[in-house]
């Protein structure tokens, strides 16, 4: 059943099914651009989605012709006015990064239309991105006289290559979706009308797959991009762990009898 997750300023919706949960932002009447209610609405629903056993992959995108315009300008005479408030707003827009960021698993976006600010940062966050041949990008920091957190940086400078982050942030200008393709931020760029079956195709393909065997994928690419050794040793462990796993049992007998494997995640 959907969760809206309804409020005055917007919603940040989840909806479970067949493996995969779909995070909407919906406030399409501000372009889906988010308050500071919503950045706490989209970590809360983030982590939800990803305790939640039977889910594979998450699957974000916004409502209407919009993906997401960044956080609402609007308010921030109220909620970011000086340092303080920056900083307790800017712990909400971490949060929700993170939450993105360091999901488990596998995290789609699917874009169209605006795409700026906070939302490049949502979608910077995400594994993999693909979007609207008509969408537009930028990072308008510089337009407004504020900074963005580093570890927001850290997911555009991984996204677009650190040239194209400095590029981005120093001038604030747009990209077209073909620009956005041509610098590696973006998969795939579709129709309009072809961006959420697009999405959905490859989010039920990733639900296919062997949950164990995707979550050791990311986590040794997460720990080549972090160089850690605390991540390098996580994903050693969850690569070894899927060699006494049930799927890879399946994943072998279905081989041999020439079928598709039907995995449990164990």
């Amino acid at each position: 059943m959907p969760d809206t997750g309804a409020a005055q300023d917007g919603s940040i919706k989840l909806e479970i099914a067949n493996h995969v949960a779909r995070v909407t932002i919906d406030r399409p009447d501000k372009r889906n651009a988010l308050s500071q209610t919503m950045w706490r609405g989209l970590t809360e629903r983030m982590e939800r989605a990803c305790s939640d056993p039977g889910v594979r992959v998450v699957l974000i995108g916004g409502t209407g012709e919009d993906f997401c315009a960044g956080a609402d300008i609007g308010e921030f005479d109220t909620v970011r006015r000086d340092t303080e408030t920056a900083r307790a707003y800017e712990n909400a827009n971490s949060e929700a990064f993170a939450a993105i960021r360091n999901s488990p698993i596998p995290t789609v976006a699917a874009i169209s239309g605006i795409c700026f600010g906070g939302g490049f940062g949502i979608a910077a966050a995400c594994d993999i991105r693909l979007a609207s041949n008509d969408a537009h990008f930028s990072v308008p920091a510089a337009r407004l006289g504020l900074a963005y957190p580093h570890d927001a940086m850290a997911d555009i400078v991984h996204a677009c290559g650190p040239q194209f982050a400095k590029y981005l942030t120093f001038s604030a200008t747009r990209l077209s979706a073909a620009e956005a393709l041509r610098i590696g931020f973006l998969a795939e760029i579709l129709p309009a009308n072809a961006v959420d079956a697009r999405a959905a195709e490859i989010a039920e393909t990733i639900a296919r797959a062997a949950p164990l065997s995707v979550k050791a994928s990311k986590a040794a690419i997460r720990a080549v991009l972090s160089g850690n050794p605390s991540d390098a040793e996580d994903a050693q462990a969850l690569g070894a762990a899927t060699f006494d796993s049930a799927d890879y049992e399946e994943g072998r007998l279905a081989f041999r009898q020439r079928r598709e494997p039907r995995f449990q995640g164990r």
